[in-house]
């Protein structure tokens, strides 16, 4: 019995039936329309015997053959024992034997029907995502590769893990959201990811190598979670040249055991070389350890030193958010009997849930205006036992009465440990605050720095007057590890100072007629010779910066022979005089001007940039030292000592995706937020009970 080859009843309204359980990769059709060719092949193939195979792959071997996307245009039928692919939009009958191949399938519908089909599948949607323009209505045709890229860029920035292609759950939403996309398999996923590291990475060089300003570099060590391997992560700091501070990781790199200064020292050295910005280097800013001293020493040996601002003097830079919690660590050592039964109190009433719902009800009871929740501290991180103290004031009553109800709490502190607990979080909340205003990114901090310190150490002089012994012990001991790291971040601090122009000179006077009562003037004027010292370098000739150097117009080269003696001689003066008194001249002018009334959301850089014409020196000096980071961590990780730790899922890649990944978040990041302020990556671990599973900082 014969029968037409093609049965309009069968024909199914949605191509994407044809495409088997992946469905295609290509854009399909909408449903054939009255007058299809197909529609009126009646005699064309009678008398022959037509199998009709089903849209849908079945289980027969020849079916599980079909894996190309463009099956999902054509019905595969057998006419006469022969297999024949039916175009479903013209009805052409052209070999459907799978040994074959598809390549004359796929250049059938190119040639004949891809036009048609990718208008069809234009849609109007808002172009909400960009940014730069209004929102709009625009023509949207679905595309691959673009969702690919996206789907990559999704995983590196919010750090999901690569298996995410592999959760059924993932899939089911995809196909929901576009039945058109396959979800790509974990290897194509991670080949999208190395094309995203490798373009932004050429983009982040090209803004890197072409800014005229110098760089400023922060070196941290990160540990993976489970693996325990040391990774390097090496960032450059700058302002560009809208004067915007900027950011970008260069190198995540693995370094393997054991992690000596020479390792460590080689390492970083070959990332400044690869990215070539040797000689463009201002400071490096590292945690204060024996290690990490030693390698700067190697590394100033092996760099260039006439690159180096002052031939190096100022070349290394101690993390101060890291000097803090060490000072702050021997404070909080002399404290720990003080404090001993608010911590036995908040273990006890954090100790079950029954306890903590007790704890709640009674809040609620008293109308306690406060929805935080106890907290433990943590012996590595002393700004948990600030946290500790400051929520736990908030509750003594509720603890006093509690302890009228339960007669197995019996650690409650008495109005005198009260009281000390108090004088304890006061004293500490300068440290709190001033370590979250170093560990800033988004801002600059070197010229903040300088009178936060001095603030922070005449605290500890009037601590050392407290009644109270175990505050004066506490002091004493900070004290002198305070003074021991004053000497060593004065100098860049002290100058950055100055280039505020809210500060100037003034904050030097201040803080140092305070602190030196007897010295203060010889103090102010070591940072004042450096002011000096700085501006001679930049002013000079020879400045090895782009950017840097004599900006004045010249007569022409000392060389020409076209000048007499006297024209190379005063030529020769003009340039020595510009060096040496240009450059004090326009310290001095700016010096002798009022300093700026301190204001709230005072941009500092924003007046950098627009004084350009009136201190060219001054400027190109402020926006190198500006750049120089006084910490090497962000502020959520600052308080911690036990090492920052890789994420759990990322610890089990190869270390050349694990690079990948964590500079193209960066680089991803910087290039979403242009310049905008924000508070950090969202990832999957934001919704996590616990602070501390994947980000903490070494000591």
């Amino acid at each position: 019995m014969s029968e037409s080859p093609v049965d309009s009843s069968a024909h199914s309204t949605n191509p994407i039936d044809a495409s088997g359980p992946s469905g295609p990769s290509q854009p399909t059709s909408s449903p054939l329309q009255s007058d299809s060719p197909m529609n009126n092949q009646t005699s064309e193939n009678e008398g022959e015997e037509v199998e009709i195979l089903s849209d849908k792959v079945s289980d027969d071997d020849d079916n599980k053959k079909l894996r190309s996307p463009y099956w999902a245009h054509y019905r595969r039928v057998k006419i006469a024992g022969v297999f024949k692919a039916i175009c479903k939009y013209c009805g052409d009958k052209i070999n459907g034997e799978t040994k074959n191949g598809t390549s004359h399938l796929s250049q059938h519908y190119i040639r004949k029907h891809q036009k048609k089909d990718t208008m069809r599948q234009q849609v109007l949607t808002n172009n909400f995502m960009n940014k730069d323009r209004p929102p709009l209505l625009t023509s949207y045709s679905f595309d691959h590769g673009t969702a690919r890229k996206e789907l990559a860029n999704a995983i590196i920035m919010h750090e999901y893990p690569l298996s995410i292609v592999d959760h059924v759950g993932f899939k089911r939403y995809s196909n929901a959201l576009q039945p058109l996309f396959k979800v790509p398999c974990r290897n194509t996923m991670k080949s999208e990811i190395f094309k995203i590291y490798e373009h932004h990475k050429g983009k982040t060089l090209s803004l890197v190598v072409s800014n005229a300003s110098r760089l400023a570099i922060t070196t941290d060590m990160w540990t993976s979670s489970n693996q325990k391997k040391g990774f390097m992560a090496v960032t450059a700091h700058f302002i560009d040249n809208s004067w915007t501070l900027q950011s970008r990781i260069l190198r995540f790199i693995y370094v393997p055991c054991p992690h000596t200064k020479e390792v460590l020292g080689d390492q970083l050295l070959n990332c400044l070389m690869d990215w070539n910005i040797d000689r463009k280097i201002s400071s490096i800013t590292v945690d204060n350890c024996s290690t990490n001293d030693a390698m700067i020493d190697l590394l100033w040996d092996k760099l260039d030193n006439t690159s180096l601002m002052l031939g190096g003097d100022l070349f290394h830079m101690r993390c101060c958010a890291h000097i803090l919690n060490l000072i702050v660590k021997d404070g909080l050592d002399v404290i720990k009997v003080g404090i001993e039964k608010i911590r036995d109190s908040v273990a006890y009433w954090t100790a079950s849930p029954k306890r903590e719902e007790k704890f709640e009800e009674t809040v609620r009871q008293l109308n306690v205006g406060s929805t935080k929740k106890l907290g433990l501290d943590c012996a590595t991180r002393w700004n948990s036992t600030f946290l500790m103290l400051q929520t736990a004031l908030i509750y003594k009553d509720v603890f006093n009465r509690l302890s009228k109800r339960d007669a197995q709490y019996n650690s409650l502190p008495s109005e005198r440990e009260w009281g000390f607990a108090k004088d304890v979080c006061q004293k500490l909340k300068i440290f709190f605050k001033v370590t979250e205003l170093f560990s800033g990114t988004k801002y600059p901090t070197t010229n903040q720095c300088f009178p936060n310190i001095c603030e922070i150490r005449l605290e500890l002089r009037d601590w050392l007057r407290s009644e109270n012994q175990v505050i004066r012990e506490m002091a004493k001991r900070m004290v002198e590890k305070f003074d021991k790291y004053w000497s060593v971040v004065n100098g860049v601090v002290g100058v950055s100072a100055v280039l505020d122009p809210r500060y100037k000179i003034n904050v030097l006077e201040f803080y140092f007629r305070l602190l030196f009562p007897t010295t203060y003037k010889e103090e102010v004027e070591k940072v004042r010779a450096l002011c000096y010292k700085l501006l001679k370098e930049y002013q000079s000739p020879s400045s090895t910066i782009e950017g840097i150097g004599d900006s004045s117009p010249q007569l022409g080269s000392i060389e020409d022979e076209s000048l007499s003696k006297y024209d190379v001689y005063m030529l020769r003066e003009s340039k020595r005089s510009r060096t040496v008194d240009t450059a004090k001249l326009e310290l001095d002018h700016y010096l002798s001007e009022p300093a700026l009334p301190k204001s709230a959301g005072f941009d500092v850089l924003n007046w950098w940039k627009s004084h350009q014409p009136k201190y060219p020196i001054l400027q190109a000096m402020a926006r190198d030292l500006l750049a120089i980071p006084v910490s090497t961590v962000a502020s959520e990780s600052a308080f911690s000592t036990s090492g920052r730790l890789v994420s759990p899922h990322r610890s089990r890649l190869h270390p050349d995706t694990m690079e990948a990944l964590m500079c193209a978040q960066s680089w991803l990041w910087a290039e979403e937020m242009k310049g905008e302020c924000t508070s950090g990556y969202a990832t999957i671990y934001d919704d996590a009970e616990t602070g501390d599973s994947c980000v903490t900082r070494e000591a």
